[in-house]
C-alpha cells in the first residue's frame, strides 16, 4: 500500500536518502549547501511556492516529489512545475510514482493552480511508460543557458 503525504522536518534523513538517490540517477552530485537550503526551503512553512512530499510503502520510505507554483505569462492562474519525482527501485510498479503525481495534481487543484507540467529525460523510458498514461507529451524541447 502507497501513501503519500507532506515532507516533514523530521523527514530530512530519509529525504536525503530518497533525493540522492534520485540525483545519482541523473549522474549528479550537489553540494551539502544545496541539500541544507533545498530542505529547509521544502519544510519552511512561510515558503508557499516549494514543496516536497514523501510517499510510503508500508510505513518504508518509497520516493520523493518536489513541486513549484509559479507565475505563467499566458494564463492567470499560477502554473505548477513537478521538478523532482523519484521512486526507488524496490518500490517501482507499485504504484508510488502515480501517486506521487496525482497527490501533487490535487495540491495544485487545491491551490488554484490547474496546471501542472513536468521535464523528464527522453532516455527515461520506464518513466515515461507512466508519464504518457498519467499527463500529455508536449512538443517542447528544453535549453539552458551555456555554462550555468
Amino acid at each position: 500500500m502507497i501513501s503519500v503525504r507532506p515532507l516533514a522536518r523530521a523527514d530530512e534523513a530519509v529525504w536525503r536518502g530518497l533525493w540522492r538517490d534520485y540525483l545519482a540517477f541523473y549522474e549528479t552530485e550537489l553540494p551539502e549547501t544545496v541539500y541544507r537550503t533545498s530542505f529547509a526551503r521544502l519544510t519552511d512553512p512561510e515558503i508557499g511556492d516549494y514543496h516536497g512530499l514523501i510517499a510510503e510503502a508500508d510505513g518504508q520510505p518509497a520516493g520523493l516529489a518536489h513541486y513549484i507554483f509559479h507565475r505563467h505569462g499566458w494564463q492567470i492562474e499560477d502554473a505548477c512545475y513537478l521538478q523532482d519525482l523519484y521512486v526507488a527501485p524496490q518500490h517501482r510498479g507499485q504504484g508510488g510514482g502515480r501517486a506521487l503525481i496525482e497527490a501533487v495534481y490535487a495540491a495544485a487543484d487545491a491551490a488554484g493552480r490547474p496546471n501542472v507540467y513536468w521535464l523528464t529525460q527522453d532516455f527515461n523510458a520506464e518513466a515515461r511508460q507512466l508519464y504518457d498514461r498519467v499527463g500529455t507529451l508536449t512538443p517542447f524541447i528544453k535549453y539552458k543557458r551555456p555554462g550555468k
